[in-house]
């Protein structure tokens, strides 16, 4: 079917490109438009217990965890009267705004010492900005810019999660131009050396761009129908760029390859289209189906990364299997214009990849142990992984947000912004149930990390209640229903707010109860993700394993790249743990924030990308050892011919996409860095260690059983499998080349 497609595109070639233009510019321009489309939220599963008691809160008592706080300070003192006035004032004004609910601060709530920083030079304003993420946003670009620097006489800082958030989109778009301008150089110079000329290191970029252009043209159509997350836009450019320059340098150089041996252009591309375009459109299902693993989670964010990921898989196949041969054709012997100094021709048989496949598999085991134990022992730190919540920490030390939050950590006896808000739906009289739910506020602010608990029956701390019922009280009831406000001494961001959440969910309560707040949103979130793993992880294992015997007709082989896979990748999480986690790498990748947590969204959305990128170099490197082995017969010679065809393009593709995504590195957000550090060392790991060493030291004792199955599986194979050459697949008892062989160890 590709070489039908083929023959016709080259037949109306440029026709064809004029339509490639014509869907380029389209496309751009649609595309475009997805960009102030694209959601800043998607982070929580709306039908864990925290929406649903967010939600029930918002409806029936119009109240919600405040997501705007102002840091009002003055050298005066808060409780000096010319301060306070004109705190005040901003308090009156901030609750007039449309869309703030429940705005109140130090000032009008009675100067209570909690909204007071020790040194009594700051004090909180604290509001509840109501709607979506999206809106909330909006609300601050309007509306949050006449709350910051000098209002009223006093200086004010805003913080929260409605100012995290807006620094957050507006750093990623920031951090998005500064890695494209700081990546494009670097790339453009190893582009031109790996292709070996300038007009060759061209292909990619066009492949690129035609690929990021379409995309986002998805993207802006499924704005439409479903919430996509604004970070669709980092993959879209990271993972379009990545596999346009692998899908162009697997076409190109077998087109070269087959040029080479002599054969006209138009052979040589049909060719091409026939063994690396099918390799190249496998490879991409592949990927399309390890970000598919995405899908089943409940979070649109992770969700947005698969609505990215997927089509840029299969349109950058698509254009390397049309496009990139439409332009081969038209430029014909033009591709090697501009060349640059170095080897040119076929590739030599002895080259360093066969020649260290060779190496290995004279000593399968001992290599096989060490590398396995290298992987093991990078992996190691994984086991300790802590997640938490994104918060205004992984912003830089710069950012308004942050700042704030380091003031009310450092300097607040508690932290009223991240609050566990505890719902009582069915309460009947609330006059009747007010000593039952006294006694239960009593019984929760004696947990530890409580630092008060605020309800209609009046505040409680550590056991005894401080505060009588007020006017302030009546807030807490609506409609035979309560909710009591249990305030934290910390911040419930990490695995301390989930132990606090699971303890009030635990304690006796007179009446069913639900708990949101960040501690219970992280609580909900792990949880969602958790018991959804196993469905996304039998999607990609499933589909990989039925895909690639599909490419090699083998049973064990598939089983190997999973396992192998899974190391490589185990690896990477170990380093991301140590350098983050822990905080090693601060300083050698520039400063960010050391939590002692990972995000919790990244680990998996870093296993389905680099997981579908290493099956993208499984597959190329068993398509290459497949066609020798179906030429020569032989089980251990093909596998060191194979990785010498492949082992320079696989390397040097594993190069050029860490380097797409080391830009990422460079971004001010903390889990950014966390992802483009792991895509790259995931890449570079799996081109190295994993092809280099692992795959020889295991196909070398398994020998002529890496092509076994039993024989229903074997019929259906040459039904429906996929062949990379036209020569017949060897016979059982085939005699391989003698030259071929590889000696076994005299150990």
């Amino acid at each position: 079917m590709l070489q039908s497609l083929a023959r016709a595109v080259l037949r109306q070639r440029r026709r064809f490109l004029r339509v490639a233009l014509l869907l380029f510019v389209v496309a751009a321009a649609v595309g475009a438009t997805a960009f102030p489309r694209l959601s800043a939220g998607g982070y929580a599963d709306p039908g864990t217990e925290s929406s649903r008691a967010a939600a029930f809160l918002a409806d029936r008592f119009d109240v919600g965890q405040p997501n705007l706080v102002l840091l009002v300070e003055d050298e005066r003192g808060v409780d000096d009267p010319a301060v306070a006035t004109a705190a005040a004032r901003v308090t009156e004004r901030l609750a007039a705004e449309p869309d703030v609910h429940q705005a109140y601060s130090y000032w009008s709530a009675g100067r209570p010492a909690a909204l007071r920083a020790a040194d009594s030079r700051s004090a909180l304003v604290l509001a509840w900005v109501k709607g979506t993420e999206d809106h909330v946003q909006r609300w601050m670009s309007d509306r949050g810019g006449a709350y910051q620097g000098t209002v009223e006489g006093v200086e004010i800082r805003q913080g929260g999660t409605a100012k995290a958030g807006v620094e957050m989109t507006d750093r990623t778009m920031a951090d998005l131009l500064k890695a494209e301008a700081l990546a494009m150089p670097v790339l453009l110079v190893v582009l031109v050396f790996v292709f070996r000329g300038v007009v060759a290191a061209a292909m990619p970029l066009v492949i690129g761009a035609l690929t990021m252009a379409c995309a986002f043209f998805v993207l802006r159509v499924l704005t439409l129908f479903t919430e996509v997350s604004v970070f669709a836009m980092n993959i879209t450019t990271g993972l379009g760029l990545g596999l346009a320059v692998d899908y162009s340098l697997f076409v190109i150089s077998r087109y070269r390859e087959e040029r080479a041996r002599g054969a006209d252009t138009d052979t040589a591309l049909l060719t091409s289209v026939r063994t690396a375009g099918r390799t190249v459109a496998f490879s991409a299902v592949t990927v399309a189906l390890a970000l598919g693993g995405l899908l089943v989670f409940p979070f649109s964010f992770l969700r947005s990364f698969a609505y990215a990921g997927i089509p840029v898989a299969l349109i950058a196949a698509l254009a390397s299997v049309t496009v990139l041969p439409a332009l081969l054709r038209v430029l014909g012997p033009r591709i090697d214009s501009l060349r640059v100094p170095g080897r040119s021709g076929p590739r030599k048989e002895e080259n360093f990849w066969h020649r260290t496949a060779t190496a290995v598999m004279r000593f399968p085991l001992p290599v096989g142990l060490a590398a396995v134990a290298l992987l093991l022992l990078l992996g190691a730190p994984f086991l300790h992984l802590k997640l938490s919540l994104a918060d205004e920490r992984v912003l830089p030390s710069t950012a308004s947000s942050f700042q704030v939050g380091e003031v009310m950590r450092n300097g607040y006896a508690s932290q009223e912004n991240h609050a566990a808000l505890v719902v009582l739906r069915e309460v009947g009289d609330p006059a009747g149930a007010v000593g039952e739910v006294g006694a239960y506020a009593q019984r929760l602010s004696r947990l530890d990390g409580v630092a008060r608990v605020d309800t209609y029956a009046g505040g409680y701390a550590h056991g005894e209640r401080r505060t009588p019922p007020g006017a302030a009280s009546a807030a807490f009831v609506a409609e035979r229903s309560a909710y009591l406000k249990v305030v934290p001494k910390e911040p419930e961001t990490d695995d301390a707010g989930r132990a606090l959440v699971h303890e009030i969910r635990t304690a006796q309560a007179p009446f069913p109860v639900q708990v949101t707040g960040p501690g219970a949103v992280l609580e909900d979130s792990l949880h969602s993700l958790t018991s959804k793993m196993p469905w996304a992880l039998a999607v990609i294992g499933g589909s990989t394993l039925v895909l690639l015997f599909l490419l090699t007709g083998s049973v064990l082989l598939p089983i190997k790249a999973l396992v192998l896979n899974l190391l490589s990748l185990s690896a990477t999480f170990g380093v991301l743990v140590w350098g983050f986690q822990d905080g090693r790498l601060d300083g050698f990748i520039g400063s960010f924030t050391v939590t002692g947590t990972i995000t919790w969204s990244v680990p998996m959305l870093l296993f389905c990308v680099a997981f579908g990128l290493s099956m993208d170099y499984e597959v190329f490197l068993l398509s290459r050892i497949k066609e020798e082995y179906e030429r020569t017969g032989d089980p251990v010679g093909s596998v060191a011919r194979g990785l010498g065809r492949t082992g320079s393009l696989v390397s040097a593709a594993a190069l050029l996409v860490a380097i797409v995504f080391a830009g990422f590195m460079t971004s001010g957000i903390t889990y950014l860095k966390a992802i483009g550090l792991g895509l790259a060392l995931a890449v570079l790991m799996d081109a190295t260690v994993v092809r280099g060493l692992l795959v020889p030291a295991f196909m070398r004792p398994a020998g002529g059983a890496n092509w076994w199955a039993p024989g229903p599986l074997r019929r259906l194979h040459g039904r429906i499998g996929l062949r990379e050459s036209d020569a017949p697949k060897p016979a059982p008892g085939h005699r391989a080349h003698p030259d071929a062989v590889v000696p076994r160890s005299r150990t």
